[in-house]
């Protein structure tokens, strides 16, 4: 692809290639850019490393498999792969809940380790919590609200962030850091004991 398009673009034209005409290359490319970056996430979410390896690769034999189901009107490629791995990751989570017990699962033990809240007393449920966030996000400053898009919803580094906005590294570090401040107080205040 050309230097010309932004990774939006460059997405949406690989998965037409992956739809129309199954283009390996275009596939490998979306697999070498997002495979890495689903891994990370879901291991920062504090899943098991093989459990993050096997989701991943879920993820992306989906995007193979039905790249049809993305619709780049609606949102990027990383926004849509990261909601599938987390819908994985849930699902998963309530699969091995209905397991019976004579396997060696322990749900609240792996729901732990995923950073999911299973209490009751005073936590948002996920659909709250994922509405209380977006209510957040909105009362940032553009400026940090803009290089948290960047990070989360396009999945790019301090470096690309920098190289895209043009800002110092330092500064896109910091005004990170401080939006991360102030999501986490803002979502302790609403409820929320921990914010991942």
């Amino acid at each position: 692809m050309t230097n010309n398009l932004s990774r939006k673009d460059e997405d949406a034209a690989l998965v037409a290639k992956v739809s129309l005409t199954r283009d390996q290359t275009a596939f490998a490319q979306l697999y070498d850019f997002y495979a890495p970056r689903i891994l990370s996430f879901l291991i920062r979410l504090r899943m098991p490393r093989t459990l993050a390896e096997d989701v991943t690769q879920d993820v992306m034999a989906t995007l193979w498999r039905k790249p049809h189901l993305y619709d780049a009107s609606k949102s990027s490629l990383a926004t849509w792969l990261y909601r599938v791995a987390r819908n994985r990751r849930i699902d998963l989570a309530r699969r091995e809940r209905l397991q019976p017990s004579g396997d060696n699962f322990d749900p609240d033990r792996v729901e732990e380790g995923m950073g999911m809240d299973t209490s009751m007393d005073g936590a948002l449920d996920a659909g709250e919590r994922e509405q209380k966030l977006r209510q957040v996000l909105q009362t940032l400053p553009p400026e940090q609200l803009t290089l948290v898009r960047l990070a989360f919803y396009e999945a790019l580094t301090h470096s690309q962030i920098a190289a895209q906005t043009k800002l110092p590294i330092g500064t896109v570090k910091s005004r990170l850091r401080l939006a991360f401040s102030r999501l986490r107080r803002a979502l302790e205040a609403a409820g929320t004991d921990k914010f991942e």
